[in-house]
């Protein structure tokens, strides 16, 4: 009977992921897939939310609520209430998360796929189709974005001397730091 339960679990935990990415696109991209709209810091209603993703899926609050709480990279928040939700960053739709500027620590590492590096080489770190970069707190963490896309590579970033040249710097509420760029030069390849 345990293996039984530990598959049911196992089964469990796959759909809470499919979920989970399914949740991301929603929040962070398009809205418009389960008929909602975001407000102008990303929130959306929860019992909208639900509603939307529920047509599809075996969805509701409780589910909602065991994806947000376990999610490893914490990429969901809600509203002091619990009436909202919104994603934490990654958005490639214009949202204003309301953060506000602060002090980076002197390095932070970005992570990223063998395949791109060239052009970082040169171009340095750019948002692609999101509103801004997305760096990391440790070289660990970093390793671990980066492995998302084939073999990974980490690049050492010069985030202090940043700053201190006028860049500004955010720190989302899962401990993603955001920066709009960082130019080739304030990068160091690990």
């Amino acid at each position: 009977m345990k293996e039984y339960d530990k598959l049911k679990q196992q089964e469990k935990n796959v759909n809470y992921v499919k979920i989970s990415k399914y949740m991301s696109m929603i929040l962070r991209h398009r809205p418009e897939v389960i008929g909602i709209t975001l407000d102008e810091h990303g929130w959306a209603d929860v019992d909208e939310f639900i509603a939307g993703i529920s047509r599809n899926n075996k969805f509701n609050r409780e589910i909602l609520d065991e994806i947000v709480r376990t999610d490893s990279k914490q990429r969901y928040s809600f509203n002091e209430d619990g009436t909202k939700i919104r994603a934490n960053q990654g958005h490639s739709i214009h949202v204003d998360l309301d953060l506000k500027p602060v002090e980076p620590p002197e390095i932070l590492w970005h992570g990223t796929a063998e395949k791109y590096i060239a052009s970082i080489d040169k171009t340095g770190l750019k948002p692609g189709n999101r509103m801004q970069v997305h760096l990391s707190p440790d070289k660990d963490t970093a390793e671990k974005v980066g492995s998302r896309h084939g073999k990974p590579v980490v690049y050492k970033v010069k985030s202090g001397e940043m700053y201190r040249k006028g860049f500004r710097f955010y720190r989302s509420v899962n401990g993603v730091w955001l920066t709009i760029m960082v130019p080739a030069e304030y990068l160091e390849k690990i």
